[in-house]
């Protein structure tokens, strides 16, 4: 048979598919990350990097982040549109506005605006604290900063704060009874205010967001809204300062026809506010444009079935094809691309704990005397299962094994008896399993006994925490081992964290034909850690993850890719600590430090423990409240 090779692992993992060109596998067997598409020669090793994490004493879980990937992501979004507007004669600007709700962290905001001061990419805030933190964050004042979301005075005194201080601050009006608030507002502070308004599309999306847009999509104004936004601005002689038009779908487009079909309805609006009077310049498309996460360059939703290049050039091509007609000047695009910018940047890396195994046992070569007859059903179907009959023994051992669960119910099964049914039942399985892989054509069944007799691999991070939306939307992430990619992944498995809840599992992975429900993995060694990495994990899951089970936040690490595969560590910051998470929760951790030290004592009083032990006890209970929420070897 021929060798294993690292290259059949990129292949079945679909690396080359879903990465974007900033994941390999090297012949070494280690995945590595690249800084930008194509820079082979400075590809830096997964696995050695988390060497380096656990050598610098961080624990795993870690969530690794890669600033060189922002940075691309910036270019290659600024530069591709750029490209798209000289190749269609496009007369109006692009301008980016990352909306800080995809990832509020503030290295990650203070990233984005340093790599993106080039192309004044701008960032787009939803609340008022977000607002706050683009405020001081932002540098270039040439850059957008875009005001979403509900707007009480302080909010809107903010921004018109921000306009007096420079900035392009535009305040969105989503709702109709702001834009009364923003006008006394501006009189009040003497600040003449850049206003925008965003518009309920007919036009919808398919997918997880589709509320986003549609008629009955909460944020925006209708038609009849939007006359009556005109006839109030106009009435206080203030039209000039509409200057703008926005609207948003949602942040996973996977189907390029309802991007195109959205920009020609906006473009519409937008040529009518033109022609009541009102001073627009800015088309805000909101955000979109999707990651493909299973590979698979479709429809589906964890995918998209266009380039970043299709993407520019439809946007650019449908406004142009909308306005020239009616003679309106092209306005500037903006676009709020915030998963696209950063899903790719991070990675969360954990090692496996333990392994449960659902797998053949060593049968006796007859029953026990006085072995219940559904055994014996059982242990003959077993003996005479062959490659023609195998769904009838199964039929058949699924029966049994039910009969004799509930005569152990009755109590006419003992514990024993019990134990060998299950061992005659699994070992049953795998024999039909491994002669379902000689068929050409293996029947449904085939892919129900894979998952059914998938291993359990116990890993050490909370699904809650570090990836909620593959709990709660089922959102697909690429998921693979970091190491020991040259050799053949002979298990099959599904993940679990170590949550005590059964919906702490990843049971759902990424397939060149849409999804499977186990992971091809390796024999864990012992004494051996064996590491596994999701991917693309960089948009919203840092600040959706809950507290489940009072798991906190992971270790955080970015590195920098220098040359020739050099790199260097730029940032560490450390998980929650036990006493953080409970202090989120409203405990006092010093309060219930003293309480357990008062209970340590009386222990001592009542003779159960000896000072000495007193104090090895209190040590421990105060070393546990400043470690980490995670396992710790």
């Amino acid at each position: 048979m021929e060798r294993w090779r690292a290259s059949k692992s990129a292949d079945l993992y679909g690396v080359n598919q879903w990465s974007g060109g900033y994941f390999q596998v090297a012949e070494n067997g280690d995945a590595t990350v690249l800084p930008r598409p194509g820079a082979t020669d400075r590809a830096v090793s997964i696995a050695e990097v988390a060497e380096g994490i656990r050598a610098r004493g961080f624990d795993m879980p870690v969530l690794l982040r890669i600033d060189n990937i922002l940075d691309a992501q910036i270019e290659s979004l600024n530069e591709t549109c750029r490209t798209a507007m000289e190749e269609l004669g496009y007369k109006g600007r692009f301008m980016g506005a990352y909306p800080i709700k995809v990832n509020q962290q503030q290295q990650v905001v203070e990233k984005i605006a340093e790599f993106g001061a080039r192309y004044h990419h701008g960032l787009e805030a939803g609340s008022k604290a977000e607002l706050i933190a683009a405020m001081g964050s932002m540098r270039d004042r040439n850059a957008v900063l875009i005001c979403n979301g509900y707007k009480d005075e302080e909010f809107i005194d903010l921004g018109l704060y921000a306009t007096k201080l420079g900035f392009t601050c535009i305040l969105v009006v989503e709702l109709p009874d702001e834009l009364p608030l923003i006008l006394e507002r501006s009189k009040q502070l003497d600040a003449k205010p850049v206003l925008g308004i965003r518009i309920k599309l007919s036009t919808q999306a398919g997918g997880h967001w589709a509320d986003s847009g549609g008629e009955r999509s909460f944020f925006g104004l209708n038609t009849t809204q939007i006359i009556d936004a005109v006839d109030l601005l106009k009435g206080a002689g203030m039209l000039d300062c509409l200057k703008m038009v926005h609207y948003h779908l949602g942040s996973q487009i996977s189907n390029i026809r309802e991007i195109r079909t959205a920009v020609n309805e906006a473009c519409r609006v937008y040529a009518g506010l033109a022609r009541e009077g009102a001073a627009v310049e800015y088309l805000d498309l909101g955000g979109g444009l999707a990651v493909d996460y299973d590979g698979t360059q479709s429809n589906f939703l964890s995918s998209r079935n266009y380039t970043l290049k299709e993407y520019c050039t439809d946007i650019f091509e449908a406004v142009m094809t909308s306005l020239d007609e009616e003679g309106i000047p092209h306005p500037t695009i903006i676009t709020e691309s915030g998963r696209a910018l950063v899903a790719y940047s991070s990675v969360l890396l954990f090692n496996v704990l333990d392994v449960t195994r659902f797998q053949a046992a060593t049968l006796p070569a007859t029953l026990p005397e006085g072995s219940p007859s559904s055994l014996e059903y059982m242990f003959q179907a077993l003996k005479g299962l062959n490659i023609r009959n195998m769904q009838e023994v199964l039929n058949d051992v699924i029966f049994y094994r039910d009969e004799t669960r509930r005569l152990f119910d009755n109590g006419k099964v003992t514990l024993r008896q019990r134990s060998l049914c299950e061992q005659i039942f699994w070992t049953t399985l795998n024999e039909i399993q491994n002669l379902s892989l000689e068929l050409k054509h293996p029947g449904p069944e085939s892919g129900e006994l894979e998952r059914v007799l998938a291993d359990i691999y116990y890993c050490n991070f909370s699904v809650f925490q570090s990836l909620p939306d593959a709990w709660a939307i089922d959102q697909l992430f690429p998921v693979m081992p970091i190491h020991r990619l040259n050799e053949e992944p002979k298990r099959r498995g599904i993940l679990a964290d170590i949550t005590c809840d059964c919906d702490g599992q990843i049971d759902q992975f990424i397939d060149k034909r849409g999804t499977r429900r186990v992971l091809p993995l390796h024999e864990v060694k012992p004494y051996e850690e064996y590491l596994i990495g999701v991917f693309l994990v960089g948009a919203y899951q840092e600040t959706l993850g809950d507290l489940h089970n009072l798991l906190g936040d992971t270790n955080v690490v970015s590195i920098r890719i220098l040359d020739k595969g050099a790199y260097e560590f730029v940032s560490e910051q450390e998980g929650d600590t036990v006493s953080d998470v409970l202090a989120y929760v409203q405990y006092d951790p010093k309060r219930l430090f003293n309480s357990f030290r008062q209970s340590a004592e009386r222990a001592v009083r009542e003779g159960r423990i000896a000072p000495q032990e007193r104090r090895k006890i209190v040590a421990a209970y105060e070393a546990g409240l400043r470690g980490y929420t995670y396992f710790e070897r």
